[in-house]
């Protein structure tokens, strides 16, 4: 069997598709994006391929360790993005070459389904308690949103004060065994990080997350002290060549890769690997398409250390398109009592629309960009 030939999409509402195709008839999918970031990465994914035409797909490993080593500059989000997609399109195809989930390639299963979580809160949280009732009440059993806006290095205690109140209002509504997780971001720098880490202890948070940018993770060792909510991060790290050091350090408690910007499955079961060692969970970052859903879950099914998915449903970026419209199928990702089952499919299991990516792909390609924030004195601040 021999690469013949791949096709990207862009499609909304923030998403970049490739489909490869090969000489039996077997295709596969991947979602390799970079959100903001689509046309960079499609580029990337054209030049990565000159190296796959013509050659077999089952070689993954090979194929993965050209595409990263075979260019003298390699890693970083663009380039790792770019694999990761063509990576999941491979595993794709094996799977179905072979008939069989990816998760038994990968050894096997050791979980049937996965905990799922939900968004709520959008880019400003407010109305937070009553979203998370009204997903408690459509089966979530956990619930993330941002912790605020934007916040400068030392800022009034008025806007910690309104998170602590939002997170309130979500354990008084929802009860006390509902997940919360709390993402600072990397909105956040340490010297805030630190005093709204302790302010949110009393509520026993399933996780605060990025509570600095990875670029600072030295400071995750001073933030730890002023919290015993478990320490989640990962989401803007490419390799496990960058999670080494931070799980060396020993100050998370929780890594977040993901799959469609870290190396795809062949990385990422790596980087879940070297996590369990280190007796740390994996809840993988996933606010993106249904392609990497199914990536995830099926490395999520083989992980000791997977303890609960992202998934996109109903995600305030979702606009004009959702997780679901893009698949044959939509109860492949049916939600039951914050679970959802591993697709059992061949490949990523999942089928996927083509005529409908097509469509989307002319009729509405996307220059999805992330918004630029401003503090009141004019200097740029993290999104």
């Amino acid at each position: 069997m021999k690469i013949t030939n791949f096709k990207t999409f862009i499609v909304p509402p923030r998403w970049l598709f490739l489909k490869i195709e090969t000489d039996e008839g077997i295709v596969g999918w991947g979602e390799p994006v970079i959100e903001g970031k689509a046309h960079t990465v499609q580029a990337a994914v054209d030049e990565l391929m000159d190296f796959l035409v013509g050659k077999d797909p089952l070689r993954i490993e090979d194929h993965w360790q050209v595409m990263y080593r075979g260019g003298f500059y390699r890693g970083g989000p663009i380039l790792m993005s770019a694999i990761a997609g063509i990576d999941q399109a491979l595993w794709d195809i094996k799977g179905k070459y072979f008939n069989a989930p990816v998760y038994q390639l990968l050894g096997g299963a050791c979980r049937d389904s996965m905990r799922v979580y939900s968004w709520i809160g959008g880019d400003r949280p407010s109305d937070v308690g009553l979203a998370a009732l009204e997903k408690k009440n459509a089966g979530f059993t956990a619930i993330k949103m941002n912790a605020c806006e934007e916040m400068q290095y030392i800022d009034t205690h008025d806007k910690v004060d309104k998170v602590v109140e939002r997170v309130a209002a979500i354990r008084s509504a929802a009860g006390p065994d509902f997940g919360i997780g709390v993402d600072f971001h990397g909105r956040i720098h340490k010297p805030m990080a630190k005093v709204l880490a302790k302010e949110l202890d009393p509520f026993r948070l399933m996780f605060i997350e990025e509570p600095v940018l990875p670029e600072n993770n030295e400071a995750l060792r001073e933030i730890a002290k002023h919290t015993s909510t478990p320490i989640a991060t990962g989401e803007r790290m490419f390799s496990r060549w960058n999670f080494k050091s931070l799980l060396q350090d020993g100050y998370v408690d929780i890594i977040q890769p993901d799959l469609s910007h870290a190396g795809g499955i062949t990385e990422c079961k790596k980087i879940f690997a070297m996590a369990e060692a280190f007796d740390v969970g994996v809840a993988p970052h996933c606010p993106l398409g249904p392609i990497a859903l199914a990536a995830c879950l099926q490395v999520d099914a083989t992980a000791h250390n997977a303890v609960i998915q992202e998934q996109s449903l109903g995600i305030h970026y979702n606009q004009g398109n959702d997780l679901l419209d893009y698949i044959v199928d939509p109860n492949v990702f049916a939600y039951d009592d914050g679970y959802v089952q591993i697709p059992q499919g061949p490949g990523l299991g999942i089928t996927v629309n083509e005529e409908y990516v097509i469509r989307m792909a002319l009729e509405a390609p996307h220059r999805w960009r992330n918004p630029i924030w401003r503090h009141r004195d004019g200097s740029v601040a993290e999104w």
